[in-house]
């Protein structure tokens, strides 16, 4: 059997398992926990339009192109920067031009890459002001006594639900979808195909993982946050269905099918968006009566007979 560790990594097991079969709290794994190809470099592509794939190949990395600058979302690991940076300029892109970094969510496997990216390229970190302490932190929110876990990052600009950047003719809008951290944001942008443009997003991810949500909660208000999320994710329009964990939306399925010259670009599954948000949601309510019931049967054990 697979460390419980790895419950966080794979969506087949995130959905799977009952909450009661994941760890008590979200420590960081060590390294010889993870799965392996969280960092294994992968080779860079083009998915759709001026979007491309510069992440591993368990952790997503992605660079947007424009004529006045570039923008990367997410770092992966501490360990991943070079292999992100690597991809970059294997597609012929200077780090240099990298004007902003985005991140989904302050958890060490998608902002433990930032230091170093922000280091080596200049460029302005933007992320949710709900997320800025666990990055400038270096912790998990919620487990601030372990210390910190990933280099601490300094946040240039803290948003909130709805900002917008502008850059090279195109806007990338944020929307908070908390719940999974306090700030995740999913990042939405237009992509151009075929010439028709269709509706995109980084979705940043609503699994409980190893989220506390009935005993000392992760953070106050976290089980309403998870319920508006699946609401707003729900209304969305999403062609383009992108994500921080690649086998969320079946990356290596559809590069496959995208390098045999499949039509319309595999990229485009707004039926695959909608389906991994219910899924998610029913796992989300299973996993949360399963820490309801053992919470329950704590006290009752505590009160003796």
């Amino acid at each position: 059997m697979k460390p419980l560790h790895l419950v966080a990594a794979s969506l087949a097991l995130i959905l799977a398992l009952p909450s009661s079969a994941q760890p008590a709290a979200p420590t960081p794994p060590a390294a010889r926990d993870r799965p392996s190809n969280w960092n294994t470099p992968t080779k860079p592509f083009r998915i759709i339009d001026n979007i491309y794939y510069v992440g591993t190949e368990g952790l997503g990395s992605y660079l947007f192109v424009t004529p006045e600058g570039h923008i990367l979302l997410d770092g992966a690991l501490p360990e991943s920067a070079p292999l992100i940076e690597a991809n970059i300029q294997k597609l012929g892109f200077k780090l240099s031009d990298i004007k902003y970094l985005l991140n989904s969510h302050a958890h060490f496997d998608h902002s433990g890459g930032l230091a170093q990216l922000k280091k080596d390229t200049g460029a302005t970190l933007i992320a949710s002001e709900r997320d800025q302490s666990a990055l400038e932190g270096g912790f998990y929110l919620g487990n601030e006594d372990e210390g910190a876990t990933v280099p601490k990052v300094k946040v240039d600009r803290a948003i909130q639900d709805g900002y917008q950047l502008k850059l090279g003719g195109r806007t990338f809008t944020a929307h908070l979808t908390p719940g999974h951290s306090r700030g995740c944001t999913s990042w939405g942008f237009e992509a151009k195909d075929g010439g028709k443009t269709h509706p995109g997003l980084v979705f940043c991810s609503a699994t409980i993982a190893a989220n506390r949500l009935v005993e000392r909660p992760q953070y106050e208000g976290i089980v309403g946050d998870y319920r508006s999320t699946f609401q707003k994710a729900a209304r969305l329009k999403v062609d383009v269905f992108l994500a921080p964990h690649p086998e969320f939306f079946d990356l290596s399925g559809k590069r496959v099918k995208l390098a045999a010259g499949a039509r319309p670009n595999p990229f485009i599954d707004p039926a695959g968006y909608q389906g991994f948000i219910a899924r998610l949601k029913a796992a989300f309510e299973v996993g949360l009566k399963e820490q309801q019931d053992a919470a329950a049967a704590k006290a009752v054990k505590a009160k003796g007979p």
